[in-house]
């Protein structure tokens, strides 16, 4: 689309109040809901007079097809929007509000159902895409990079955060997408064509984020095209860990990076094993946390139904590639890697399978600033520390009913906000949190808890230490202000 063109669509979208809180306002909760669930029925009817807003909602939410005149009374007609379906037209591309902004993509399957995606298909705003957008750090930086940027839906996000957003893409279609989406916002993007890193080769980025073509799988399959927006075209999970090992040369110092990631479960092998041995030797601090696990049938159904194909060739060939390669089961998680500039990087990989408050970025950002003022306080320093106990921090005990009462056989500490974490604890661990109230140094709860046990103050604060870093790293305590 031309500039001219682009222009007059955006008019057309402002005046019919094309927009997230446009379409909810004009439809009500539950017609949006039921939108949300593939039933598009409370959705027609309410857009039965066919005014501008009814009109484009019909189109490029519902996937009808109207009469030229209807269309033409609310959008300009370009021949890039629509196509000819009878003597009618419809939408031959989506157009999606996506908070203050519109994003342009190829049509999903939902919207042409029982027709493959092409190769080449370009996805608009998912479930992925959604969750890297509310996963990703937002605080204001100079420079940012989206690896992969199919439509544009993280450099959009970029946007609101970035001085100067630059974005790369193995295709060139989806390029053209982006452009199209950059221009409908009135953005300006740094777009280049190429794999990966490659377009950006020597230069560094305080922010990089990436929705790569994470599916695990072999690479290629006999007698069939990959699709571009989730297959690499490398084998099994190596182009997740081809991204960890990018990092260090795409980072600049206390720069971040995010991406979406999947890894294989393979028999005999602990997931954190492998993932670790990505993370050894780029110098990165980073913290990776698996969401979900998927199981190979699951996981092959999952992505030949997003594909809009039921190909059971395709399938069996897919699962016998996971038993060849003893592959039990898929991870799903979120990498995050920091420059932190330390000889000795922070290093978590775990379960966080809870659901989390979002935006889930806030949380991320906060863990990282936990660990710095952990690096900041070693032992002794940890020591004359004053600390308390998190809001919302609640305890949960377990009784079993005996001849004397109740006897408490397992305690917990829980968060009621932010990550959702529990974990079991002992009863001097405890009372240690019980006196966190920000009064008293961790050294001085150290000394009375030890007098009151009857145990040395040194040994107990030897083994206090990395108590108090776990419950610090969790969120469980924080420094007194």
């Amino acid at each position: 689309m031309d500039p001219a063109g682009i222009e007059e669509l955006r008019a057309a979208l402002v005046a019919a109040d094309y927009t997230g809180t446009g379409i909810a306002n004009r439809l009500g909760a539950a017609a949006v809901q039921a939108i949300q669930r593939g039933d598009y029925r409370p959705a027609l009817r309410a857009t039965a007079d066919r005014d501008p807003l009814a009109t484009l909602i019909r189109l490029f939410i519902c996937g009808q097809s109207e009469s030229e005149s209807v269309v033409k009374a609310a959008v300009p007609v370009q021949a890039s929007l629509f196509e000819r379906d009878g003597d009618r037209v419809r939408a031959a591309v989506e157009l999606e509000p996506y908070g203050d902004w519109w994003v342009i993509s190829d049509l999903s399957a939902a919207l042409r159902p029982g027709v493959p995606l092409a190769s080449d298909h370009v996805l608009g705003v998912g479930g992925a895409s959604s969750t890297l957008a509310q996963a990703t750090i937002r605080e204001p930086v100079d420079s940012a990079l989206d690896l992969g940027t199919g439509c544009g839906v993280q450099a959009l996000n970029l946007s609101g955060h970035a001085h100067s957003v630059t974005a790369t893409d193995v295709s060139d279609r989806a390029l053209r997408f982006a452009a199209t989406t950059a221009a409908l916002n009135d953005l300006e993007w740094d777009l280049r064509l190429g794999d990966l890193a490659g377009p950006v080769r020597g230069e560094r980025f305080d922010l990089v984020v990436s929705n790569p073509p994470f599916v695990v799988g072999p690479g290629s399959f006999e007698g069939g095209a990959t699709h571009t927006y989730r297959d690499s075209g490398r084998p099994g999970d190596e182009v997740c860990a081809e991204l960890v090992r990018l990092a260090p040369g795409l980072l600049a110092d206390g720069g971040t990076m995010q991406f979406l990631a999947n890894w294989a479960h393979v028999a005999g092998e602990d997931w954190e094993d492998r993932v670790n041995g990505w993370l050894t030797g780029t110098g990165l601090d980073a913290w990776v946390i698996q969401r979900e696990v998927s199981d190979p049938v699951a996981y092959v159904n999952l992505w030949l139904s997003d594909a809009g194909t039921a190909d059971s060739s395709r399938r069996i060939e897919w699962l016998d590639w996971f038993d060849a390669h003893k592959i039990e089961g898929v991870g799903l998680g979120l990498i995050t890697l920091r420059a932190g500039g330390h000889d000795d990087p922070t290093v978590r990989l775990e379960d966080l399978r809870q659901q989390v408050e979002q935006p889930f970025g806030e949380h991320v950002a906060a863990w990282f600033a936990r660990q710095d003022w952990l690096r900041a306080h070693p032992f002794e320093s940890l020591l004359g520390a004053r600390l308390r106990a998190a809001e919302g921090l609640t305890l949960r005990q377990d009784a079993v009913r005996d001849g004397d009462g109740w006897q408490v056989v397992r305690q917990r500490l829980a968060l009621t906000t932010g990550l959702h974490w529990v974990d079991d604890i002992d009863p001097v661990t405890l009372a240690l949190v019980g006196g966190c109230d920000g009064t008293l140094t961790l050294g001085d709860q150290v000394e009375l808890l030890a007098l009151a046990n009857d145990v040395d103050s040194a040994v107990l604060a030897e083994a206090a230490g990395p108590l108090v870093a776990h419950l610090v790293e969790r969120g469980y305590l924080e420094p007194a202000r």
